[in-house]
């Protein structure tokens, strides 16, 4: 379910994109939009690993330096069957961990020093099976993908925005305007949002995804789940400093502060939710 959801969005963020270039420049402006949107892609795919992990001063680590993480990640490589990934730890209190890297062959597991001091063994390898299954899942080129698409949409709508202020709204006799200019109007208005929130979906659903992988690969869900609650209740209390809000869907819990309305915008569903899904596998309920 999780999977044809994440697929039904990636669509509707497409459509979306699509449906706004249109309206707002016509046939050449959603082809010029859609082109600017592969060029950042491509950006964003072959270069995202190295500059989040520069922006975290994320250190690899050999297996001299950390044994037993080492020891870990091994495990589960051989485990699921994926190259060993390259591993790195972060210089930062706050326990989280995330995966990058375009695909398993290119895959890097970041973690931070506090995890390394706040977990036990069984709830590091259900963290890491968890980061292990987004890169199974490709999910670093689907996150790309939507958050390229979501945030490409947010500069054409401003783009577009400043064009009808200064009178660039173009002829009404172009017959390759997607309608009436309040539609216009009220693209350029609404599409980033509706953007943004479907980006923050399809996250959330490759979380539940990634949540049950780690917990296949590992046999144990409650690990997992112990170890969410663990992270959740550091992050709540002591939020990073620093970092960039825009690389919050990489981490195994959300490390920014956010409550209330600001949920709506979270990047991860509630740990609640995780590991009540948890329990039910452990239970063998799903």
């Amino acid at each position: 379910m999780n999977r044809l959801k994440t697929t039904m969005l990636l669509a509707a963020l497409t459509a979306l994109f699509l449906w706004i270039g249109r309206a707002i420049g016509g046939q050449s402006g959603m082809i010029t939009a859609f082109v600017f949107a592969l060029v950042m892609n491509f950006g964003a795919y072959w270069f995202s690993d190295k500059i989040v992990l520069a922006m975290y001063g994320a250190k690899e680590i050999g297996q001299a330096e950390a044994p037993e993480l080492h020891s870990v990640v091994n495990s589960l490589a051989q485990r699921i069957g994926i190259p060993l990934p390259k591993v790195y730890i972060i210089p930062m209190g706050q326990p989280n961990a995330f995966a990058t890297g375009r695909n398993p062959t290119h895959a890097a597991v970041a973690v931070t020093e506090g995890i390394l001091q706040l977990l036990s063994r069984d709830e590091l390898e259900g963290v890491l099976g968890h980061e292990l299954g987004h890169v199974v899942h490709r999910d670093t080129l689907i996150s790309t993908i939507s958050a390229t698409l979501a945030g490409a949409l947010s500069m054409l709508a401003n783009m577009a925005m400043w064009g009808m202020m200064l009178g660039g709204g173009g002829s009404s006799r172009d017959d390759n305007r997607g309608g009436h200019p309040l539609v216009a109007l009220a693209g350029i208005i609404l599409a980033p949002l509706a953007a943004t929130l479907i980006q923050l979906a399809i996250s959330r659903s490759r979380e539940f995804l990634a949540d049950e992988a780690g917990a296949e690969y590992t046999g144990n869900p409650m690990a997992l789940a112990r170890a969410l609650q663990k992270i959740d209740t550091i992050a709540r209390r002591r939020p990073i400093v620093g970092g960039s809000p825009a690389t919050a869907h990489l981490f195994i819990i959300n490390p920014f502060r956010g409550e209330g309305l600001v949920r709506l915008f979270s990047t991860h569903p509630p740990t609640e939710e995780r590991v009540r899904r948890l329990e039910d596998m452990a239970m063998g309920r799903n």
